[in-house]
């Protein structure tokens, strides 16, 4: 079994990458590492974010490290909120707050129906003693939906509708979301490496 630790406090996160990965990886996440502080994200781009987490957590822990950077870019309001999704709203704002706030602002720019174009990008980086290993990348296209639907998944999930689908991330099961999604691309690319890695391939 491939052990991992993913550097981030976000259960919803890890659950996320565990069930991509399966059984055959053990994976934990920096609840279970109290003494590693908060490594804050001060990069310009989900490479830089993704990379500087995996690096840093990687130097103060003894197993490969996994970090990712994602969000969701909006083709209407230049690519936001991007890096800054998690903080779209402010510091402690919650994910129907980051939700108001997008909705908002594409009713601010008068978005019609044909330009409610946007992605969701996920960058992970996995490293080991302080040396990157490699950066993996998943991207989903779809559109904004004009009011929250479903309560399955997080963040920006009630309102993304990936291409091919008349759902959001939010109505889909978990099982469906994890097939499609960004973080599922990225992650199967990761698995291919580690696996790779472990075997000597």
């Amino acid at each position: 079994m491939i052990e991992l630790v993913v550097a981030t406090r976000n259960r919803h996160k890890t659950r996320e990458i565990e069930d991509i990965l399966g059984p055959q990886f053990s994976v934990r996440d920096l609840a279970a590492h109290r003494d590693v502080p908060e490594i804050r994200e001060s990069g310009t781009s989900f490479e830089e974010n993704a990379k500087y987490k995996a690096l840093t957590a990687s130097r103060q822990l003894p197993v490969m490290v996994i970090a990712d950077d994602s969000g969701l870019e909006v083709d209407a309001l230049g690519g936001a909120p991007g890096i800054y999704s998690a903080r779209y709203a402010g510091a402690n704002a919650t994910d129907r707050d980051k939700i108001d706030k997008l909705l908002r602002e594409l009713e601010r720019v008068r978005v019609t129906d044909d330009r409610r174009h946007a992605r969701f990008r996920c960058v992970v980086a996995l490293a080991r003693n302080g040396d990157l290993l490699g950066m993996f990348e998943g991207t989903v296209q779809g559109r904004i939906t004009d009011t929250a639907r479903g309560d399955s998944g997080f963040g920006y999930d009630p309102i993304f509708v990936p291409d091919g689908f008349e759902q959001t991330f939010g109505e889909l099961s978990e099982e469906m979301k994890n097939t499609i999604s960004h973080r599922a691309k990225a992650i199967r690319a990761l698995a291919d490496r580690l696996q790779r890695l472990e075997f000597g391939g």
